[in-house]
């Protein structure tokens, strides 16, 4: 059995999700892939089942009843680990933005460099936006500088989803205290890790914006990382992100 999860959350993402599937479980570093779903009305997770044959126990897939936020499917995906007993565990979208071969740099930076946390950075040398309007990486780049004003974090791309956890870092945070579930999840998560002393270690990548399907920003998604932010870093003066052991 593998010790590597990548999890990828997906909603209609038919016209990428074969060819995700294909390239990430034909690395050479042998991971094992979880498609969190759902319910995409354009056959996604039909899709993953025609393949889960084809490689068997490396292929799984969870189908949940509708749209429930990035974070909740994440959450679910690394409780699904954690109870699987994997060592690294992987965020990772499904539209080719976060490049499938970078994920063996993110291991080894966790496996073989001693990070708890590393993240694919389009924020440090080495790494850039190909393919983004000006607005998108204004945006981007500057709400990561607002959140290391306001937390303190030092990662240069607090916003990003493209990570490996080592197993320690999900079994210390609780998850109950993981609020967001869109963008400021990804946000939330590296704060919480930071808080709880875990090292953390920015790889640079290219990312890519997708060239097929429908991007799911929105301006909902943008306005709770704005605010969410603010109130994050005052709760974290009053509560912990660990697990209370009993």
């Amino acid at each position: 059995m593998s010790s590597n999860l990548v999890i990828i959350p997906t909603y209609n993402e038919k016209e990428n999700i074969v060819k995700m599937i294909h390239k990430v479980l034909s690395l050479e570093v042998p991971f094992h892939l979880l498609i969190i779903d759902d319910n995409s009305p354009d056959g996604t997770a039909g899709l993953v089942e025609g393949l889960q044959s084809e490689y068997t126990d490396r292929l799984h897939l969870v189908k949940r009843e509708g749209k429930q936020g990035l974070g909740t499917a994440y959450i679910k995906g690394f409780q699904w680990a954690l109870e699987r007993n994997y060592e690294y565990i992987f965020e990772m979208d499904c539209d080719f933005s976060h490049n499938p071969d970078d994920l063996i740099r993110l291991h080894e930076a966790c496996a073989k460099d001693g990070a708890d946390l590393s993240v694919g950075s389009r924020y440090v040398k080495g790494g850039g936006v190909e393919n983004w309007p000006f607005s998108r990486i204004f945006i981007s780049k500057y709400a990561s500088i607002y959140v290391r004003i306001f937390t303190w974090i030092p990662v240069k791309d607090t916003t990003a989803g493209f990570v490996c956890y080592s197993r320690q870092v999900l079994e210390t945070i609780d998850f109950a205290r993981i609020k967001f579930i869109g963008y400021a999840f990804q946000i939330e998560m590296k704060f919480a890790a930071w808080l709880l002393g875990f090292k953390i270690k920015e790889v640079p990548i290219i990312f890519k914006d997708r060239v097929e399907g429908v991007s799911k920003m929105n301006k909902g998604i943008v306005k709770e990382a704005v605010l969410g932010v603010l109130m994050m870093r005052w709760k974290s003066f009053f509560r912990s992100y660990k697990v209370k052991k009993p």
